[in-house]
């Protein structure tokens, strides 16, 4: 297999902190898809990252639904509960960190891309109210639980992890960690793990 992505991107980290876990082997190819010269959409028609490439030249591509495969070619490590409402709790998990990142990328780009005197300070409030939200409500959820989804690692705390670590390194303005004690000593925690000490994102 093949992993297209880059090194800061939290939705590529998600997948290879789910291949590290799982043990699975694979080639980690970089790509700029911001660069005129990126080829991503031979392989994604979204240019996008991730990207996952199989051995046979198919092409599986958004995080959620390659960490959803990802999880089924080895008993290693589950991380998806197969059915029911555990499984749904898991997906939500990963939809509100999703959220979260999808908000303040908009933000970042808003900031980064456009110019200055066309940039809306209302748009980007707006976003950063989601982040915000979402960050309280992963709070909420998490409470005094030594995981996400209660006493086990699942993927609902590696997304939120991506999640956390890309507002520490592109938000470091946002106080998640005081406003937030149990989402920090979770976040602690989880950076102890080599899937995430290895996955650490850079500019």
């Amino acid at each position: 297999m093949k992993l297209i992505g880059s090194l800061a991107s939290p939705y590529v980290r998600k997948v290879r902190i789910v291949m590290a876990e799982k043990r699975l082997d694979y080639e980690f190819v970089l790509e700029d898809v911001w660069s005129p010269d990126t080829v991503i959409g031979l392989s994604n028609p979204l240019g996008k990252v991730p990207c996952l490439v199989m051995e046979d030249g198919g092409a599986m591509f958004d995080s959620r639904v390659i960490v959803e495969y990802l999880d089924t070619m080895s008993p290693v490590g589950k991380l998806i509960p197969s059915a029911g409402r555990e499984r749904a709790s898991i997906k939500c998990w990963e939809a509100l960190a999703d959220g979260v990142l999808d908000a303040g990328i908009l933000v970042r780009l808003e900031r980064t891309l456009r110019p200055a005197d066309r940039q809306s300070d209302v748009w980007i409030a707006r976003q950063l109210q989601k982040v915000q939200q979402g960050l309280k409500a992963m709070s909420s959820g998490l409470g005094d639980h030594a995981f996400c989804a209660g006493k086990q690692f699942t993927l609902a705390d590696v997304a939120v992890g991506s999640a956390l670590g890309w507002i520490a390194f592109r938000f470091p303005e946002i106080d998640w960690r005081d406003d937030h004690p149990n989402l920090a000593r979770l976040f602690d925690k989880l950076s102890e793990r080599q899937s995430f000490r290895d996955t650490v994102p850079v500019a």
